[in-house]
């Protein structure tokens, strides 16, 4: 891939993902920056949607554990509060470059990642639903640094900058609560597995001014 030595570095220190981001995707995206934006900012709703939705999905493992249950409902809780700070902060920018917030968004990646999910298969949904927010999170922060490094726009280079620093350690959160139920060579082994999926399936994306989307 075309993406410099010194940031796949980087970014592969804290990331675990087994695809990166060829450098040109991010000047391809910038180049149509309130598309960009709006994408984001619905991107920044879901996933704060998402967090209050796995609110009370603690399985039935964690019922007589009171202190795994708070950890549970905190973690998501504050991950909740931090993805709506952001989607503030993006619908300014939006706002301040005359675009405005669409009423529909569909995010093909995600859908994607969503079809391994083992659904109705409890607490295996669950594994799944949670492993799949920590991919959609680790992708969006590798994406976030990228955009920082690039971005001309001096407001734009402080957001994703903050966003790659305030975030880049979301998807372990979500990792952790899949291990308060979940044993360890059973997370390790499906985590490697959607870990592989996912690569596949940003690579299948579209190009477009998303955060979600290929060269």
């Amino acid at each position: 891939m075309n993406f410099p030595a010194s940031e796949r570095g980087q970014a592969a220190r804290v990331l675990p993902l087994q695809a990166f981001t060829p450098e040109q995707w991010a000047f391809a995206v910038l180049s149509d920056e309130v598309s960009l934006l709006n994408d984001h900012a619905h991107l920044e709703k879901k996933a704060a949607l998402n967090a209050l939705l796995l609110l009370h999905r603690w399985p039935d493992t964690l019922a007589t554990n009171s202190a795994h249950i708070r950890l549970w409902t905190a973690t998501l809780t504050q991950i909740a509060e931090e993805e709506i700070a952001h989607l503030e902060l993006v619908l300014r920018l939006l706002d301040v470059r005359g675009g405005v917030f669409s009423k529909g968004h569909r995010n093909e990646y995600a859908a994607a990642l969503r079809s391994c999910e083992r659904t109705g298969a409890d607490p295996g949904d669950l594994l799944d639903r949670l492993c799949v927010s920590a991919l959609i999170e680790a992708r969006s922060c590798e994406r976030f640094l990228l955009l920082g490094q690039v971005a001309k726009s001096e407001e734009l280079r402080k957001l994703y900058c903050g966003l790659w620093a305030s975030e880049h350690g979301h998807y372990k959160s979500f990792l952790e609560l899949a291990a308060l139920f979940t044993p360890a060579d059973i997370l390790e082994q499906r985590w490697n597995e959607m870990l592989n999926f996912e690569a596949q399936c940003i690579q299948d994306q579209t190009p477009g001014a998303r955060i979600h989307s290929w060269v």
